[in-house]
């Protein structure tokens, strides 16, 4: 193919090399981009025609033209040629060949450069939404699941050791928390996100006439950008959308790394339901924790998104360079991942079974009532240190004895304790331990409670 006939080929003699054509192609990727880019194309040609920079005929024409070229990629009847060099260049090419030279006049008074901030914004902007829509759905699942199993105690571990025992319920609004966070810093990176940067052009703004606020009211922004060299070359949303997608990540890898050790025999804490599972090809008794092992092994997939893009963008000088191409893949693979990643975590999360009693003999045993004790010596007078080491004394005397403290007698705990009566053993129980706990944010079968109500009644702060 000639070089002249290249949208950009006035000044060139040599065709290019077919090479260059397939390295240089975006379009196998940033087609997704194509319902963006034709209504920003749209709303600009609209500008134009209102600021009689272009014929009200001619714009006419181009959104007749824009609007058949929309309903062919809908129906996949679109025919995206392999030459071409990315998704706006397919759109204008069809409109010039659907409707003559009018549709050439589209491109006045804009870039790529500003046209693909455009469209990535606009992408980007929906693509939050639903991403708050599946956080949302999977903190309703967690939520549904957590007053379910309000009455079940399980061990709270430090260190992957027995340390406290908490209500399975807390646990799991622990995990509403780090999502709420997640939704907060989403909404937040929409906000920098919804700023319209058309009519930046190449890179220094344009003579044209232009009404650039106009534009932003068709397509929906509260704000245009202030600097157009910022603007064409700005991909710090990018980045901080996919930042945001990568804590989000951690936190569902979290919950499901808890899920894989605790649906094997050494815990046997929760069974996955089998839609959710898979066998092994060799071993018939299998059942395997393969999805919430994905999710955990996707993580690090959208790590190297945010590695990437942040690699792409720490040395370019100012303002547009070809780089930027390569900040599309690690965007659509982090949006694609993250999002498929909270749908099926949702639906698995509500479909897990615990095994209430053996999570609750777990909570009884490791000594985890031991900080109960201490405290039940400081309220008694004992300086909380002192207490402290009374307790690991009886412990360790339990350790070598191979008892429990509850199995201790008085005269035993007497030993370690002169003062030791019966009402000791009330703090040695599970239930009593958990239901001491009821500062705030604390796992008391009334604070979590709470909690619930509070969160579904929509008062979280």
């Amino acid at each position: 193919m000639s070089g002249r006939k290249k949208p950009w080929g006035g000044r060139f003699d040599e065709p290019t090399d077919s090479r260059v054509e397939e390295f240089t192609s975006s379009l196998h990727f940033d087609r997704r981009l194509y319902p963006y880019d034709i209504a920003g194309s749209i709303a600009h040609c609209r500008m134009l025609a209102a600021q009689g920079i272009i014929p009200s005929e001619d714009a006419k024409a181009i959104i007749s033209g824009l609007e058949d070229i929309l309903k062919d990629m809908e129906a996949g009847t679109f025919a995206f040629p392999s030459h071409l060099e990315d998704i706006h260049m397919a759109i204008e090419t069809s409109l010039i060949e659907r409707i003559g030279q009018a549709g050439g006049r589209l491109h006045t008074a804009r870039s790529r450069n500003d046209q693909i901030s455009l469209d990535m914004r606009l992408y980007l902007r929906d693509e939050v939404d639903r991403v708050l829509d599946l956080v949302a759905h999977l903190q309703a699942s967690l939520v549904r699941v957590a007053r379910r199993e309000i009455d079940t105690i399980l061990p709270g571990y430090t260190h992957l050791q027995r340390a406290q025992p908490v209500l399975l319920a807390h646990y799991l609004l622990a995990y509403w928390e780090m999502l709420d966070r997640d939704a907060a810093r989403l909404r937040e990176c929409r906000e920098r996100i919804n700023v319209m940067p058309l009519g930046s052009a190449a890179l220094a703004g344009t003579g044209f006439p232009i009404d650039r606020d106009y534009v932003a009211r068709l397509l929906g922004f509260p704000a245009v950008s202030k600097n157009s060299m910022d603007a064409v070359s700005d991909r710090d949303f990018v980045a901080e959308f996919i930042f945001d997608a990568s804590l989000l990540m951690m936190h569902m890898s979290r919950f499901c790394e808890d899920l894989i050790l605790w649906s094997g025999e050494e815990f046997g804490f929760v069974a996955i339901s089998d839609a959710f599972t898979t066998g092994s090809s060799i071993m018939p008794q299998k059942k395997n924790p393969d999805v919430a092992e994905l999710i955990r092994g996707k993580t690090g997939r959208v790590y190297g998104d945010l590695m990437a893009i942040l690699t792409v963008m720490k040395g370019l000088p100012m303002t547009y360079d070809r780089d930027l191409q390569e900040d599309k893949e690690p965007l659509f693979d982090a949006v694609d991942t993250v999002k498929a990643c909270l749908a099926v975590l949702a639906d698995m999360t509500g479909a897990l079974t615990f095994n209430r009693h053996r999570m609750r003999d777990a909570a009884a045993g490791g000594f985890s009532t031991a900080t109960d004790v201490a405290d039940y010596l400081v309220m008694k007078g004992v300086p909380f240190r002192e207490a402290h080491g009374i307790v690991g004394r009886i412990v360790k005397y339990c350790i070598e004895k191979g008892k429990d403290m509850s199995s201790l007698a008085t005269e035993e705990l007497r030993l370690f304790w002169k003062d030791a009566d019966a009402d000791i053993y009330g703090r040695m129980d599970v239930s009593g331990s958990v239901a001491a706990r009821r500062s705030t944010g604390g796992t008391a079968r009334e604070t979590v409670l709470k909690r619930i109500e509070e969160i579904e009644s929509g008062h979280t702060d």
